[in-house]
């Protein structure tokens, strides 16, 4: 146990990890972001047991009532209720679980698809590079929540597509990042030595350069959950994203944009958690950069 102990205390035998873990937990900014998304992780797995009411449950005779607090915590709706009567905490906290699982699936098909289009682009260099990197600028010159739009109006609105498209927009990001990464790892000697006794391309690309791009791979992912959850959020205000009843923010933000001055409650707590979901992915994206990058290590 003691040299257990020793193995993760002393600086000189110690995993690089767990220095980069210390340096993020000395990273304010990190740990704040870190907090909020794991509110916001732990009102997603556990929904169902948090929740005070059924978020997709009409109540007709209880619709629009203000937050508890205007009536003087006589209501059992901290949050108050939207205009069929439904509980705003409680559809907050099952739309997390939405939000979650798009960041999920959108920030998985980038990460994919983009690392991929990016090692082959850097390795291989020449017509390869050339095609993918043209691709990449095409996406790149639409404006992405519009191209997004375009793809969800061609597939049809459901969250599913528009996953599917948000994760499309998001590919050049990361393609570019990797690209850029694996073009600075492969006159390294590392990777000469693996050429010179004959392993194969893939096996180098995968299992030598890769993993010494992770660093601003995990960065952007970070980064791209906060735009994840944004871009849902204007795709379902638009009408193209988590069709009715499903408990979603930027739903939840259209629904109530008809009432705002008569029950602003029903916009403007979807807003704010659309506010810290996103604001939460961005600090920890800064913490992860600052504890990650080599060149900012004391």
């Amino acid at each position: 146990m003691i040299r257990l102990l020793n193995r993760f205390t002393d600086p000189e035998t110690r995993h690089p990890f767990f220095d980069q873990l210390e340096k993020l937990f000395r990273n304010r900014t990190g740990v704040a972001g870190l907090i909020i998304i794991s509110v916001f992780v732990l009102c997603a797995v556990f929904a169902p047991f948090i929740a005070p009411h059924d978020p997709v449950e009409n109540a007709l005779y209880e619709q629009l009532k203000p937050p508890a607090w205007k009536e003087g915590g006589r209501s059992s709706n901290l949050l108050g209720t939207d205009d069929l009567g439904r509980d705003i905490l409680s559809r907050l906290i099952f739309g997390a679980r939405v939000s979650l699982m798009v960041g999920v699936v959108s920030v998985g098909i980038a990460v994919f698809l983009g690392t991929l289009f990016g090692a082959i682009a850097g390795y291989f260099k020449g017509w390869p590079d050339n095609v993918i990197m043209r691709v990449m600028d095409i996406i790149l010159a639409f404006p992405g929540i519009l191209l997004a739009i375009v793809i969800v109006a061609y597939l049809g609105p459901g969250l599913r597509n528009a996953m599917i498209a948000i994760g499309v927009i998001s590919i050049p990001r990361f393609a570019r990042i990797v690209r850029a990464s694996v073009m600075e790892e492969y006159e390294k000697d590392y990777v000469l030595a693996a050429r010179a006794v004959g392993a194969k391309n893939g096996r180098i690309i995968f299992n030598a350069i890769l993993p010494n791009c992770l660093a601003p791979i995990i960065v952007q992912a970070s980064l791209g959950f906060g735009s994840a959850i944004l871009d849902a959020a204007g795709l379902s205000f638009l009408g193209l994203g988590a069709q009715p009843p499903i408990p979603e923010w930027g739903a939840m933000i259209a629904m109530g944009r008809s009432m705002i001055l008569r029950a602003w409650w029903v916009m403007t707590f979807p807003g704010i958690a659309i506010l810290l979901g996103v604001l939460g992915f961005n600090l920890l994206g800064d913490g992860l950069r600052d504890a990650l990058d080599p060149r900012l290590r004391d």
